[in-house]
């Protein structure tokens, strides 16, 4: 049996990742933020999490080629790495 794929309206998802990170400092975690947000909405924790990296990507916040993170800090921290030479 195959995966059924959901389509979330535009405005759902921009509605989720605005929440994402509009409460940044509300959650220990991005991820808790992510997991409880997802919920609320109605789609997985991994399908937000794609969308607010993504979203990262499309604003210059996070590299793809180097996944955008300080080696101290960890994915899920919310604070973007500094891009190279700076």
């Amino acid at each position: 049996m195959g995966r059924q794929s959901t389509q979330y309206p535009t405005e759902v998802r921009e509605h989720a990742i605005r929440l994402i990170f509009d409460h940044r400092g509300d959650c220990a975690s991005q991820w808790e933020a992510i997991s409880s947000i997802a919920a609320k909405i109605g789609c997985t924790a991994e399908t937000l999490r794609r969308w607010v990296r993504q979203a990262e990507r499309d604003s210059g916040a996070i590299r793809p080629d180097d996944g955008g993170w300080r080696a101290d800090q960890g994915p899920g921290t919310g604070e973007p790495r500094a891009p190279a030479g700076q």
